[in-house]
């Protein structure tokens, strides 16, 4: 029986002798390489982790197995790890294209400044057709650096002109250096690209309030609030602004009184309906409105300054001249509007 069994361990099943099939060593790197593939085929990118960093603990330089545990540690969303293992395939010789661009978005997403302009570097050294420029151009606006930033950002929209993010930048940028005007075309031209950007949209409407243009600001701002920008308070009292700024008082009036209707005892707002009734010459509705402002400041100069400008447009030239003397006196920096007979803030 001994020998029988000996014959069949030597023997192929062709008839001739062979020498004794090896298995894999379980504690080598190759095997847990295989394992995490086989599991990351099958979908369980967590325990293809734990056999690609086993692997890893066998042979720190076996780039089969770093190639594989990059973009595993990436769809975990081990950010940092997936990083620092392209590093290292790129230190142990594999620099190319492909892991320099990873680098490149990782550092973007880690918010790594230098790191981005590095990799950009060397990723444009291997591969010169390669789109880095909107990532450079970023950094550099975040960095407060907008000469640099309309640099790059203006090469990314020749790299890729269907990037709206890039013309938008460089409007963020002139906009952030109070350029408003040049900064104009470049909001129209990111949301040409993109006309799902209702926050852009929003932005280019109170862009053309600071510069006066009215009417344009309030199609930018009304057309945010159509493609579903949230129409919070700050959103209405804007709106109603721009109302009353293109001289429509009625539509004006009737939204920042919703306003007012939330929020009662604001002075901002109550002044701004205010103004909007005295500059129509709607005196009685302005004073009103001023009236509202006493019962919760009832120290408030400017406010009964304009009441006695109400009482004069009125006719009634003694009371309003009265009131006008008495918030002087409450205030005596109004003296000055009384000789310019214009309104306070003006």
């Amino acid at each position: 029986m001994t020998i029988g069994l000996m014959a069949i361990s030597t023997v192929s099943f062709a008839g001739g002798l062979q020498e004794p099939v090896k298995p894999i060593n379980p504690d080598s790197s190759n095997f847990y390489l295989q394992k995490g593939i086989t599991e990351k085929d099958a979908g369980r990118l967590q325990v293809s982790l734990k056999h690609f960093e086993k692997a890893i603990s066998f042979d720190a330089g076996n780039k089969a197995v770093l190639a594989q545990l990059a973009p595993v540690y990436y769809d975990l969303r081990k950010y940092q790890q997936s990083k620092d293992t392209y590093k290292q395939l790129v230190d142990l010789g594999d620099a190319s294209a492909a892991n320099y661009q990873q680098l490149v978005n990782l550092s973007f997403n880690l918010k790594q400044p230098d790191d981005v302009i590095l990799y950009a570097g060397k990723l444009k050294s291997v591969d010169p057709s390669a789109r880095v420029s909107f990532y450079v151009g970023k950094v550099h606006y975040e960095q407060e650096n907008y000469g640099e930033a309309i640099k790059y950002l203006t090469a990314a929209g020749k790299e890729d002109p269907a990037n709206a993010e890039a013309p938008y930048m460089i409007a963020r940028s002139y906009a952030d250096m109070l350029n408003y005007k040049q900064c104009i075309p470049f909001f129209q031209k990111a949301i040409e690209l993109d006309a799902s950007k209702n926050n852009w949209m929003y932005e280019l409407g109170l862009i053309y309030y600071a510069i006066h243009e009215d009417k344009q600001a309030l199609k930018y701002i009304l057309m945010a609030g159509e493609k579903g920008y949230k129409k919070d308070n700050e959103y209405l009292e804007n709106l109603g602004i721009a109302y009353l700024n293109s001289g429509n008082l009625e539509e004006g009036v009737k939204i920042l009184g919703e306003i007012l209707k939330k929020r009662p005892s604001d002075l901002n707002v109550l002044n701004m309906v205010a103004e909007a009734y005295y500059y129509k010459g709607k005196y009685q509705q302005a004073m009103d409105y001023w009236d509202q402002v006493l019962v919760y400041d009832m120290q408030n100069a400017s406010a009964v300054y304009m009441i006695g400008m109400c009482y004069q447009k009125k006719g009634d030239k003694d009371k309003g001249q009265q009131l006008c003397d008495k918030a002087i006196q409450m205030d005596p920096s109004l003296a000055a509007l009384k000789q310019k007979k214009s309104m306070p803030g003006m």
